[in-house]
């Protein structure tokens, strides 16, 4: 479980960092605004249309969740969460170098990925190392993981934006991306004791 949280540490450090500054990273980034001009009108339309990024990832996230038994059957847990984190990773990094904003359903196809994984794959990896007479217990420290990197992001998310990003916000989104990629590197970490892989 060790092991596993700061794979869930990153992860969802990496999310709440996504859910805050996307609107205001679009607006700069890709509508042209200042990072203070937030009552303009294209502000509004930056945030209509990370609400349909945000309607994208979670579709693709329901359809990709169904494969995620078999593409862990195939390679194991491990590999296909730590490949779903980088492939969620990347798309976050790519929102920088996107030219338009339709072309941001790319990156948000990409975070559909690692939402479908996050979601399911760090249980599934615990549940099979731990005592189903503890399972309770264990879920529910486990779930600390989830909170305590979203409070620090809170905490600080703000704070770097601001005095080490210049007001870029889409650097947020960036550092998120990059937050991704540690997960996926610390998931090779995990023992997973009862992943098989079917040959």
């Amino acid at each position: 479980m060790r092991q596993l949280s700061m794979v869930q540490f990153f992860s969802w450090f990496g999310l709440f960092g996504m859910w805050v500054f996307t609107t205001p990273a679009i607006a700069q980034h890709i509508y042209g605004l200042a990072s203070d001009d937030v009552k303009n009108p294209l502000f509004d339309e930056a945030g209509n249309w990370v609400g349909t990024l945000f309607g994208v990832y979670n579709f693709v996230s329901m359809i990709f969740a169904f494969t995620l038994p078999y593409i862990a059957k195939q390679v194991g847990r491990k590999k296909t969460h730590a490949i779903s984190l980088i492939i969620g990773g990347v798309g976050l990094i790519s929102m920088y170098f996107m030219p338009n904003k339709e072309s941001l359903i790319f990156s948000m196809i990409c975070v559909g990925v690692a939402w479908a994984s996050i979601l399911a794959m760090p249980y599934a990896i615990l549940a099979g190392s731990i005592q189903p007479k503890k399972m309770g217990v264990y879920m529910g420290i486990f779930n600390f993981f989830i909170v305590i990197p979203q409070i620090i992001n809170a905490l600080i998310g703000g704070l770097l934006v601001k005095y080490l990003y210049n007001d870029h916000a889409i650097f947020a989104l960036v550092t998120s991306g990059v937050s991704f990629l540690i997960a996926a590197a610390l998931v090779y970490k995990v023992q997973d004791v009862d992943d098989v892989v079917q040959n």
